[in-house]
């Protein structure tokens, strides 16, 4: 966006002939998030163009929220014309009478559809390396964020955080061990051995519980 494009904020009050609080009123009533350049702030040419249309429909005796439903529904023609364009271009899938269309709704299609993907998916390399890469931390001492532990344990962060401050898989031991940058949780990799004096707390989480959260989209 070019200076030009940009119009200071201050030239507001006298191009409406209103009070500079009324200008701030129109802004959040608009939900228009000034930009700031330096000490000064500006409205770009696409939001001067509808504080414009908005003062002249007040000058001309209506209320805000008359224009704001105008806005609403002309978005809403917008996005609906955009969808039967849509269903015009796209190819038609026909049933036969026998057997009934099931019909989904977008949002649902796209996480399906990614649910899938992931699920078959071949991961790259082999399915051990996640172990390779445990042990290397191990071997280095190095502390693991629950993203990173969830990502190698092909789990979700959740499942991580609810197992506690200690947990074992895959023949290694995660402790918590503080916190790392971004507010995650720090934890430690140690070996399992098979001559601990008492076994490791186990987690809360059933098997079906744990299992249904790690397909689970977030």
């Amino acid at each position: 966006m070019t200076e030009v494009d940009l119009i200071p904020l201050s030239q507001l009050p006298s191009r409406y002939g209103i009070a500079r609080s009324n200008v701030y009123n129109r802004l959040k009533d608009l939900k228009i998030e000034p930009i700031k350049q330096g000490r000064k702030a500006f409205v770009s040419g696409s939001q001067l163009k509808l504080l414009d249309q908005l003062h002249t429909h007040l000058s001309q005796g209506g209320v805000t929220n008359d224009f704001l439903k105008q806005q609403n529904n002309q978005s809403h023609q917008l996005v609906k014309g955009s969808i039967s364009e849509l269903e015009v271009n796209s190819p038609k899938i026909v049933s036969s009478q026998s057997e009934p269309a099931i019909i989904l709704q977008p949002t649902v299609l796209i996480n399906v559809v990614e649910a899938v993907v992931k699920r078959f998916m071949p991961t790259s390399g082999s399915r051990l390396t996640y172990l390779r890469e445990l042990e290397e931390a191990y071997q280095n001492g190095w502390l693991l964020s629950t993203s990173e532990v969830a990502n190698l344990l092909g789990l979700t962060q959740k499942t991580i955080t609810k197992y506690g401050k200690e947990f074992s898989d895959a023949g290694f031991v995660f402790t918590r061990a503080g916190m790392r940058k971004r507010g995650e949780i720090a934890w430690a990799i140690d070996k399992q051995t098979s001559d601990r004096s008492e076994p490791l707390p186990s987690s809360n989480l059933s098997i079906k519980e744990a299992f249904s959260e790690a397909f689970d989209p977030e």
